[in-house]
C-alpha cells in the first residue's frame, strides 16, 4: 500500500538534515558559529538558521514577488554544481541527498527560492520543496520533473503558467520534443519503468524578438532558456528539428533603473546580470558550435508566478496540503494514468 506523508510534524524534517550534514563540505566551508545570518550569505546558513530567517522574512515582507527576489539574491555567490540533488535516504537510484544549502545547479536554485519563499520555517520549505520536486508531489526518482517543459511546468501549473505564447505573439517559434522517460530513467540510472513515450508540442520566443516583451515580465517569473543546433547561416528561428529543448532556468528580477534581469545559478556560481548582457555571453562562440552542430540559445520561454499560488495548491491536495508521497515501488501505473 502506499504511503502519503504530510510533513505535519518534525521526523522528515531530521531525516533530511542527517543525509545533508553527511554531504557537507569539510571544514574549510565550515558555517562561522559567531557571524549574524544577516551578516552572510543564505548558503552559509545552517538549517536552523533557515529556519528562523524564512519566519522573520514570512512576517516582514507579505508580498510573494519580493520574497522570491530577496531571497535570490542573498544566494548571490553560491557556487555551482550540477546533478547535485538525489532521493537519499528513501532511494539509491540516485543516492545524492534531498536539498543542499551550500550548492546548486540552475533547477535547485529556482525551486530552493520558490520553495523559501512559499514556507515560513524548515519543515514546511522540505515539504514544499519535494512537492515542486517531483510529479503532483510523488517523490522518487522515476517521478522527478527530469524534463523542465513537459515535467516541471506541467506539475508546477498552481505555481507558475506558461506566458510564452501571449508574449511571443506572431514571433513565436513552434517545436516538437520526443519526451522518452523510459529510455531516459534506464540510460541514467538503469531504471526499467513502463513510461509511454509522450509526444510535447510547445513554443518559444527567438532571443533576437526580445524586444517585444517590454515591461510584460515580473519580478519572480521564471525564464526558461531554449537550445537547439542550428545549420551555419540559420537564424534562431530555424533550429534543426527534434533538437529543441530547454536547458537552462533563472528567475527574474528587475535592477534599479528596471533593466530586466536574470538571476540564475551558472558556473561558477549564482549571478544576476541583465538578460542582454546574457544573451550576448550565450552567442560568443555560436559560430564553432552551429558548424559543430551543438545546441546553443535559440530563444526563450517565460512562465509567470501565480496570484496566490497556495490557494490554488490547496485546490489540488487539499487543505493540509501540499501533499508529498513516499516513491513508488513501480512507478509505471503512475505515468499510464498520466499520459497518453
Amino acid at each position: 500500500m502506499q504511503r502519503s506523508l504530510f510533513f505535519a510534524g518534525t521526523v522528515f524534517a531530521i531525516v533530511m538534515a542527517v543525509a545533508a550534514h553527511a554531504a557537507r563540505p569539510e571544514c574549510g566551508d565550515a558555517i562561522s558559529e559567531t557571524a549574524e545570518p544577516k551578516d552572510k550569505p543564505l548558503y552559509e546558513y545552517s538549517e536552523a538558521e533557515v529556519g528562523d530567517y524564512l519566519g522573520e522574512l514570512q512576517s516582514a515582507e507579505p508580498d510573494l514577488r519580493r520574497r522570491i527576489t530577496a531571497l535570490a539574491r542573498k544566494n548571490l555567490g553560491q557556487p555551482y554544481d550540477i546533478y547535485l540533488l538525489g532521493e537519499f535516504p528513501f532511494e539509491t537510484y540516485d543516492p545524492q541527498p534531498m536539498y543542499s544549502l551550500t550548492k546548486s545547479d540552475c533547477v535547485v536554485f529556482a525551486e530552493h527560492t520558490y520553495a523559501m519563499a512559499l514556507t515560513h520555517d524548515w519543515p514546511s520549505f522540505m515539504t514544499m520543496l519535494q512537492r515542486i520536486r517531483y510529479r503532483d508531489g510523488q517523490m522518487g526518482v522515476a517521478t522527478r520533473n527530469h524534463y523542465t517543459e513537459s515535467d516541471w511546468t506541467k506539475s508546477n501549473q498552481w505555481l507558475v503558467r506558461d506566458v510564452t505564447p501571449e508574449l511571443a505573439g506572431d514571433a513565436g517559434v513552434e517545436f516538437t520534443e520526443k519526451i522518452d522517460r523510459a529510455k531516459f530513467l534506464k540510460g541514467r540510472y538503469d531504471l526499467e519503468v513502463d513510461v509511454p513515450v509522450e509526444t510535447h508540442h510547445d513554443l518559444y520566443l527567438p532571443y533576437t524578438a526580445i524586444d517585444r516583451l517590454g515591461d510584460q515580465l515580473h519580478d519572480g517569473d521564471c525564464v526558461n532558456v531554449v537550445r537547439a543546433a542550428v545549420k551555419p547561416g540559420n537564424s534562431p528561428s530555424e533550429p534543426v528539428p527534434g533538437s529543441v529543448f530547454v536547458g537552462h532556468v533563472g528567475l527574474v528580477a528587475h535592477g534599479p533603473d528596471g533593466t530586466l534581469h536574470l538571476i540564475h545559478s551558472s558556473k561558477p556560481q549564482v549571478r544576476e546580470e541583465p538578460l542582454s548582457v546574457y544573451i550576448r555571453r550565450s552567442l560568443e562562440n555560436v559560430e564553432t558550435l552551429d558548424r559543430e552542430g551543438k545546441p546553443r540559445l535559440v530563444g526563450f520561454k517565460f512562465l509567470r508566478l501565480a496570484d496566490d499560488p497556495l490557494a490554488n495548491l490547496r485546490e489540488l491536495d487539499g487543505p493540509e496540503g501540499p501533499r508529498v508521497r513516499l516513491p513508488l515501488e513501480d512507478a509505471s501505473q503512475f505515468w499510464h494514468e498520466r499520459l497518453p
